[in-house]
């Protein structure tokens, strides 16, 4: 009797060992990413900053990423670029698996679509010490300047609300302070976080209280690749439900970076 209870189990334990197998069998969605072992991450350089005791990447996205990473279960690679077209285009050619974008018209043709927003980021202005500007309408004026970032969703919102200043566009952050604290540009336009640092580097600089829209920044994928943009967007939707979202924001120690409302994804 006891010698056919051990067979029955052992029977029921190899009868199960398939059915364990299967449930931890990669999301087929993600199973090229899966197999590489590792998830590439598209960055520009206004979405990660460098701990200077350590020399790692740091940020809302970054902590965003590796929440990502953890649930598939892959190594992270962090793929850098100073310039924002740069990254776009490494996700054209391959050489990443996601990036980040805030949703706009002009973009959608780029990628292989958006998934819904995980953060909310205000734009607005920066100004130099004695400056009275204190509303983007004060700054559209004849003979001002604006400093901007190529290709940032703040440059395109900007665009469509000028009139009479003129567009000064530079590829990196960098730049725009540089013409900023040599005054030869009025303003800089940008995300209210990263203006905020920069201010902090030239005594009397103002960030304006006033915002012209925000950004709203969501996963993307490259074209042709609309199971992995599934699986990103149940990841967005699952973590912002949960409050992922709001602990990451909260790790990274930054502020201005808010959990973005539910809405329905972009494609």
């Amino acid at each position: 009797m006891k010698r056919s209870w051990t067979a029955a189990a052992a029977l029921a334990l190899l009868a199960a060992v398939p059915a364990a197998h299967a449930q931890q069998e990669p999301d087929t969605r993600i199973a090229d990413i899966v197999k590489a072992g590792k998830l590439r991450i598209g960055l520009h350089s206004l979405q990660y900053a460098r701990n200077a005791a350590t020399g790692e990447l740091k940020g809302p996205w970054i902590e965003i990423y590796r929440d990502l990473s953890a649930r598939m279960g892959v190594k992270l690679v962090f793929v850098e670029h100073q310039e924002l077209p740069k990254m776009i285009e490494c996700l054209e050619k391959g050489g990443c698996d996601i990036a980040s974008l805030g949703f706009d018209p002009a973009r959608a043709p780029l990628v292989g679509g958006f998934t819904p927003p995980f953060m909310r980021i205000e734009y607005t202005l920066l100004v130099p010490a004695g400056s009275a500007i204190k509303s983007v309408a004060e700054a559209d004026r004849p003979g001002f300047r604006i400093a901007m970032v190529r290709g940032h969703a703040s440059t395109l919102a900007l665009g469509r609300i000028l009139k009479q200043a003129e567009q000064v566009v530079v590829d990196v952050p960098d730049q725009g302070f540089d013409l900023l604290r040599a005054g030869k540009v009025d303003a800089w336009a940008s995300v209210r976080p990263v203006l905020t640092n920069y201010a902090r580097r030239l005594a009397g600089a103002r960030v304006l209280d006033e915002s012209f829209g925000a950004n709203q920044p969501a996963m993307v994928v490259p074209k042709g690749y609309a199971a992995r943009l599934s699986y990103l967007t149940e990841f967005v939707e699952h973590a912002r439900a949960t409050g992922m979202i709001q602990r990451a924001l909260d790790r990274s120690g930054e502020t201005g970076y808010r959990v973005a409302a539910p809405e329905p994804p972009r494609h």
